[in-house]
């Protein structure tokens, strides 16, 4: 009886332990998703890079909205496996924010970039940043043009270009099956140029108030809370596996 007891004892334990490791996890990824939204609080006001927490080596730089399908996130700078964990970051290897080029955002299939696979081409997603040249926070809808699986070695989307363009990157099948032998790629074009968010805010406002848009249109300005450098394209692909 006594082993049995031993082995019992044991399996409590064990199950206990993951118990806690898991309501731990859940905790501190709670914990991350308010101080990153913080952060880009602030960014959005003063335009300095702030990190979420003082020994975080990346910074919110982007928010990233999909109206149809309700996705509101911050994007990180800098897709290392280690800023992935926290949120959709941009790659190195594209343009940055509100220059000239493709601009290229990455997430996981199985959290930040979950969502996509509800996207549909002729969707809208909206882009906001700070625009360091005209000391304002701007904004960016762009109109999704082509919806691509493509295997990893297929980089033709993260290629430079002169064009202003948004690739969003995640790995293919979504979910979480043990293997994601390929890339699922959304490429979209800009709805028009960049312009400032306060006024795009009150536009929407007037609109709301003449009953053109959704109230969720007003949420443009306020996240929700929720819960190494890429030196080309091929490596970008890697990194999400």
């Amino acid at each position: 009886m006594k082993p049995l007891r031993i082995l019992v004892a044991m399996i409590l334990f064990a199950g206990a332990s993951l118990t806690a490791r898991a309501m731990y996890l859940d905790a501190k990824a709670n914990l991350a998703g308010v101080l990153i939204h913080r952060a880009w609080a602030k960014t959005a006001k003063t335009g300095a890079p702030q990190p979420p927490w003082p020994w975080a080596d990346t910074h919110p730089v982007a928010r990233l909205r999909i109206p149809r399908i309700g996705y509101d996130e911050i994007v990180l700078e800098g897709a290392t496996p280690r800023t992935l964990a926290f949120g959709p970051a941009r790659l190195f290897s594209g343009a940055n924010l509100g220059e000239p080029g493709n601009v290229e955002l990455a997430g996981h299939r199985t959290s930040w970039f979950r969502p996509l696979e509800a996207l549909d081409a002729g969707d809208q997603i909206e882009v906001q940043w700070f625009d360091t040249r005209r000391h304002e926070l701007s904004e960016r809808t762009y109109t999704v043009n082509d919806i691509r699986i493509v295997s990893p070695e297929e980089v033709t989307s993260l290629a430079p270009r002169s064009d202003n363009a948004l690739t969003l990157i995640t790995c293919y099948p979504f979910g979480h099956s043990p293997r994601s032998p390929q890339r699922f790629v959304v490429l979209a074009s800009p709805a028009g140029p960049s312009r400032s968010a306060e006024t795009s805010r009150l536009a929407n406002r007037a609109q709301l108030q003449r009953g053109a848009l959704p109230k969720v249109a007003l949420d443009s300005a306020t996240p929700r809370l929720r819960g190494s450098a890429v030196p080309s394209g091929r490596h970008a692909m890697s990194l999400l596996d």
